[in-house]
């Protein structure tokens, strides 16, 4: 796929791509699993079955990557390993995308050689070469896979300062103090010793795996980038160590009230969620019970796992949907306005359709391409596959995808949208980009002890625009985390939001997608990047596959 980049005061666009009589057709959702013909063949691995501690039952991620800059979404693949050897798991992948959802392994030539227990992967540009890096949390030492520009990878992870924890699971990168580097939020889980296995405890009166409720928890940790490759622990200093530790599986960096200073939220496991606000000076207070986000409108903390970041309700803030435990329902926070937050799950028919699924990535993706956002999340249980039979729970659990009708969610079955939604795994994380250069969303889906699979869209109807970020001042980083774009087709607008820590311990990629009705041939765009700075844009053609390099 080719992409131009344009001065901002150009009218900006590429090349379009709809196909003719494309948009006289009405948009719909289906996705058929191509993992076969793609040649992108990984098996993850956590552990063996049936899973002895909870290690072994919280699985890998996946990550979008462009790591040779050509255009394309890469693959990069974490993996797990066993309690007998859990520094010698079979190894992380690297798949280099070809085109035509055609995918090859290029771990060998790319240098990667990381066989440590990993869990999540998180994308960016840490040390502004333009090309990204890939933070990989661990059990143990956390890696830092540094992109030399040639090809290949350098594991730079204790030289760049981040010390590892006893187990880290979610990250997230953004620039806190705005000077235009990506400083790293990393989340911590609990204190857990493979060689010492913890006594079991009980769920609903079933014997189950302990964890991570009476195991001790970690203090999550915070890195300002030094701006020279390094970066140092300002976890302390920075006011996010004011809470109790609280079992961290997810962060997004992100700015929720629209300051220009990024926020942070962290989903906790079994506990109130935080939100630390910023105030400026890489300083920050927690504010997340005060603002209705720290628990459900039911006042009780989640097993917060997967995080998704939409505008749904239009008012151009970004709420926040997080997926749970199974017997709860995933949660959607409505962001009303200075940090103030409303469960709005029953409203928009999200409350019952989570509960019998334990419940891990999730997404707000416009699939249709209908100007409005869909929702989907992933399911797959912990517990040992005899466990949840004696009890009926479903170890393996299909994903749930919804399509956005006006103010509600309808949920869709395999009939209308293709026969992966009837295929039971163990799903884990899940990255969403343009695999194949169409225009639509695609999917790459990780699990428990299973193969990665590939979801292609088959999307029939509707325009689009990707929009694509590029800061090109040197020492900024160049690909927009956390910038915010508004796009308007008439009086419709819709707002998305580049932010690096959604879905669950994965990486998508870093770029905004809209959907658009049929026949749309133009919009205008607003940009607000990071730090303020407003763009705009007039007249872009769609569809499109655009750059927008900053003024």
């Amino acid at each position: 796929m080719s992409r131009y980049a344009f001065p901002a005061f150009f009218l900006l666009w590429t090349y379009a791509c709809g196909a003719p009589g494309d948009d006289a057709q009405s948009a719909s959702i289906h996705f058929t699993d191509v993992t076969q013909e793609s040649g992108l063949h990984a098996h993850q691995i956590s552990g063996v079955d049936p899973p002895t501690m909870l290690l072994e039952s919280i699985s890998t991620g996946i990550a979008l990557i462009d790591f040779d800059q050509d255009g394309d979404c890469d693959v990069f693949v974490p993996n797990g390993a066993t309690i007998a050897q859990p520094n010698l798991g079979p190894g992380c992948s690297l798949f280099e995308n070809l085109g035509d959802l055609r995918f090859r392994d290029v771990s060998a030539q790319a240098g990667i050689d990381l066989t440590r227990w990993c869990y999540g992967a998180t994308v960016g540009d840490y040390d502004n070469d333009g090309f990204d890096d890939i933070f990989v949390t661990c059990l143990g030492e956390n890696a830092l896979l540094r992109n030399t520009g040639k090809g290949a990878f350098e594991e730079v992870g204790h030289a760049a300062g981040l010390r590892g924890a006893v187990w880290s699971t979610g990250s997230s990168f953004g620039d806190i103090d705005n000077d235009g580097d990506l400083d790293l939020y990393v989340c911590n889980y609990c204190v857990l010793d493979p060689s010492a296995p913890p006594p079991y405890s009980s769920f609903v009166g079933v014997r189950v795996l302990a964890g991570p409720m009476g195991l001790p928890d970690l203090d999550d940790q915070l890195y300002l980038n030094q701006g020279d490759g390094t970066f140092r622990d300002i976890s302390e200093e920075s006011g996010i160590l004011a809470q109790p530790a609280s079992w961290g599986l997810g962060a997004v960096i992100l700015d929720f009230d629209g300051d220009h200073l990024p926020d942070i939220y962290v989903g906790n496991d079994s506990r109130a969620c935080f939100l630390f606000r910023n105030l400026g000076g890489a300083r920050f207070e927690e504010v997340g019970v005060f603002s209705g986000i720290a628990f459900s409108e039911e006042g009780e903390g989640q097993a917060t796992m997967g995080i998704a970041v939409g505008d749904v309700d239009g008012n151009g803030l970004p709420d926040v949907f997080t997926t749970n435990f199974m017997f709860d329902t995933n949660t959607l926070h409505l962001n009303l306005g200075d940090l103030l937050f409303e469960d709005r799950t029953m409203a928009y028919g999200l409350h019952l359709d989570s509960r019998p699924y334990l419940s891990w990535a999730t997404g707000f993706f416009d699939f249709d391409h209908d100007s409005d956002e869909d929702l989907i999340f992933f399911n797959g249980n912990i517990y040992p596959q005899d466990v949840c039979q004696a009890r009926d729970w479903g170890y393996n659990q299909p994903p749930v995808l919804y399509a956005r009708e006006a103010d509600q969610f309808r949920r869709l079955d395999a009939s209308s949208a293709g026969a992966w939604l009837d295929d039971e795994r163990c799903d884990r994380g899940t990255g969403f980009g343009d695999l194949d250069g169409d225009g639509d969303v695609d999917m790459v889906v990780s699990g428990r002890n299973q193969a990665v699979r590939v979801l292609r869209n088959d999307r029939d109807g509707g325009a689009w625009l990707i929009v694509r970020l590029e800061d090109p001042r040197p020492g900024h980083e160049h690909s927009g985390i956390g910038a915010k774009i508004k796009l308007s087709a008439g009086s419709a607008v819709q707002h998305r939001w580049i932010a690096s820590g959604v879905s669950f311990f994965a990486s998508s990629a870093p770029v905004a997608h809209f959907g658009l009705p049929a026949g749309t041939r133009e919009v205008a765009l607003e940009v607000s990047w990071p730090d303020g700075h407003l763009q705009t844009m007039e007249r872009v053609k769609v569809p499109a596959d655009l750059v927008v390099q900053r003024d």
